[in-house]
């Protein structure tokens, strides 16, 4: 008689390096924030508080455009339709903080100034 065994392998855990990853991710999002609101006519983000309050709703709605739909919201991240959601997801933003405000031009505008920073800097950004 023989039995068989199932064995079931765990992998390592690495929540801390998905945390930190993570709060990377959330400082650029940030930081490219400010220099967008700087630089995109018709996108405002006024006080520190939303710049942090609209990278973190960016990136949960980035996060759940990705699972739902399998698209990745990055501005080039699948060509026009990863723009157009990019864009998409800036205009809705404005609604969840306050302190800024986007015009539909200030999405778009907004979108591809986020994907030539992209572009330039390795880390995904949306």
């Amino acid at each position: 008689m023989t039995t068989h065994e199932t064995r079931t392998e765990t992998k390592p855990s690495s929540g801390g390096s998905e945390l930190l990853r993570w709060i990377g991710r959330f400082v650029i999002v940030a930081i490219i924030l400010m220099v967008v609101s700087f630089l995109t006519p018709g996108f405002t983000i006024q006080g520190l508080w939303s710049f942090l309050l609209a990278a973190v709703v960016i990136s949960l709605l980035d996060y759940l455009v990705e699972r739902i739909m399998g698209i990745d919201a990055s501005p080039f991240g699948k060509g026009l339709a990863g723009f157009f959601i990019s864009a998409v997801i800036i205009y809705v933003t404005q609604f969840l903080v306050p302190g800024m405000s986007v015009s539909i031009i200030g999405a778009i505008l907004g979108a591809l100034v986020i994907g030539v920073l992209d572009a330039l800097f390795p880390v995904r950004v949306m």
